[in-house]
């Protein structure tokens, strides 16, 4: 029996492909990152650390590239509307979404 997976995306134009990592790696960077932005707006460069603040040190282990899953899912929140940037702030920096 295969592990189920998400579909990421991307919502830059012209970007039409998707990543598929595991349920389990989504809905626990997918938590931590609304549970972060529930505190207020973060730098994007500051959401790997507050990401994995919030993660078990057996999630991370098992997680591997925290960066690269954490870009990946808040990639695919914004195609959903659950986060976006905040237009004309350097660095990025995002919110929670019309749809979270």
């Amino acid at each position: 029996m295969s592990e189920a997976r998400v579909a990421c995306r991307t919502p830059a134009d012209g970007r039409d492909g998707v990543t598929n990592i595991p349920e389990w790696k989504f809905d626990a960077i997918r938590s931590a990152v609304l549970e972060v932005l529930h505190d207020g707006n973060i730098a994007f460069k500051d959401l790997k650390t507050a990401v994995g603040s919030r993660m078990s040190d057996d999630d991370l282990k098992r997680l591997g590239s925290l960066g690269w899953h954490v870009t990946t899912v808040k990639l695919e929140l914004e195609v959903r509307g659950e986060v976006e940037r905040i237009p004309g702030q350097v660095p990025q920096f995002i919110r929670l979404g019309e749809v979270a």
